[in-house]
């Protein structure tokens, strides 16, 4: 018989409780606990025989008895989603695709379903009916594709029964919030649904070596929704970001257990789907910047690839006797802080002064490479003098004024090198290491942020 079951449960970690918590005691937060109502409709029978067909396959082997085979990947044929999963799909792999709503998640996932022609897919789509995702694939398609298989379906029993009779070799699930098993009798979006759904279609991948690619709703907070244990049980976890008002999308990775966390794939959104950006440099700088004052070119590193960016900025009076601290993809406390060095250690007064501070492109830069350039940039606008635009640098500034060393120093002045940037201000730690002679670009290392400005300011003096 179903038997009405009463849990709370932390929507931070999925941690289980009898009773109310204010605080969850697992993870600590504070308000997290939700209390859930549902019908549990598994008996005990049906578990005892899940865990007796468990011990009958699964046995304990030697570490060195365990055959190691080299699985080939699959080509997604999209280089950029390849770069970020560290080569392609892993057969049996569970990978979960989150991001704010409306910024590409489902377009990206459908086109690449439709390169790949020759690949049988099952795409199961809980939001959209099968109409509206065939005029997506249309506009999406430069050739139509002939394997791929869609159904609109919330039921995971429905689901799980279309993939065995199908036998795809790819499963897309958009998204995992509305899907809802008939075990518990509660709504989908739940943290116990989720938490069953998830781990069903996990025990399916790996039992069929067939790999599924989830599409996650975000909080507004921009954390993936649902409980924890959801990116604790995939193998890889997606981050898609940027602005919608934007064209460029960049998919990070935050967990992956087949490849590194460190790479980084760059789109931009066009009327006709996602177009990969090979060569992020030639499209963030623009080339009307001659003569500007507030701009500076920063050689930045996000995950392990190289690219120069443009810092604007805007230094104006204070019209309201509050002066503002305003920033676009960069740092609000830290660029209170360079501002501060600027005052303490330079000299220069901006106290009374409204500084704004603007990443072209929509990125969000976290790279503390960029605080030469950022301080570059105010002190070009507040005094109005343009910055050589065919100068770049890329320094840490530390609280005494000091220039610190930045890692993959090699890469970034090749990056400027090959846009054909003539001089570059670095670090003097990292100049030691740095054979200049073989340079095409002129090198200047500094150990302080006035080095800096008098190069950057020389011919103003």
């Amino acid at each position: 018989m179903a038997k009405t079951k009463t849990i709370y449960f932390c929507t931070e970690c999925g941690a289980e409780s009898v009773k109310w918590l204010g605080r969850c005691p697992a993870c600590g937060a504070w308000g997290t606990i939700k209390e859930e109502t549902f019908l549990a409709k598994l008996n005990k029978s049906s578990q005892q025989n899940f865990s007796q067909n468990d011990k009958k396959t699964a046995k304990p082997q030697l570490l060195n008895d365990i055959p190691l085979e080299e699985e080939p990947r699959i080509d997604t044929l999209c280089g950029e989603f390849n770069r970020v999963l560290g080569g392609g799909l892993v057969p049996g792999s569970m990978t979960l695709i989150g991001g704010e709503p409306g910024i590409g998640k489902s377009t990206l996932v459908l086109q690449i379903v439709m390169n790949l022609n020759t690949l049988k897919t099952l795409y199961v789509s809980g939001e959209e009916s099968a109409k509206q995702l065939k005029l997506r694939a249309e506009r999406l398609a430069k050739q139509p594709n002939t394997s791929c298989y869609i159904v609109s379906e919330t039921s995971l029993e429905q689901i799980l029964f279309h993939a065995q009779e199908l036998k795809p070799e790819l499963i897309i699930i958009d998204s995992i919030q509305t899907i809802a098993t008939e075990l518990i009798d509660s709504s989908a979006g739940t943290i116990s649904q989720i938490r069953e759904c998830s781990a069903a279609l996990l025990k399916f991948a790996k039992q069929t070596n067939i790999p599924i690619l989830l599409i996650g709703h975000i909080t507004k907070e921009g954390t993936i929704a649902g409980p924890k244990i959801l990116e604790h049980i995939v193998d890889t976890v997606l981050q898609f970001e940027g602005d919608q008002h934007y064209l460029y999308r960049i998919l990070r990775a935050t967990k992956n257990r087949f490849g590194s966390t460190s790479e980084l794939g760059i789109f931009e959104m066009l009327h006709d789907g996602l177009r990969e950006v090979c060569n992020p440099s030639e499209l963030l700088l623009s080339d009307n910047h001659e003569g500007l004052s507030g701009v500076a070119i920063t050689a930045a590193i996000e995950g392990v690839r190289p690219f120069l960016i443009e810092v604007q900025a805007l230094v104006s009076t204070a019209a309201y006797g509050t002066p503002q601290r305003s920033t676009t993809g960069f740092d609000n406390r830290r660029l209170n802080m360079l501002l501060a060095v600027l005052e303490k250690r330079a000299g220069f007064r901006l106290a009374q002064k409204d500084v704004f501070i603007n990443i072209a492109g929509g990125l969000k830069i976290n790279d503390p490479a960029t605080d030469l350039a950022v301080m570059a940039a105010v002190l070009s606008s507040n005094f109005d003098l343009a910055i050589d635009s065919q100068i770049t640098m890329a320094g840490e500034v530390g609280l005494s004024g000091e220039i610190r060393p930045i890692n993959r120093i090699e890469q970034r002045i090749a990056e400027a090198e090959k846009l054909g940037f003539r001089q570059m201000i670095i670090p003097m730690a990292n100049a030691k290491s740095i054979d200049a002679r073989k340079r095409s670009i002129q090198l200047f290392p500094v150990g302080k942020v006035e080095e800096a400005f008098r190069i950057l300011f020389k011919n103003n003096e």
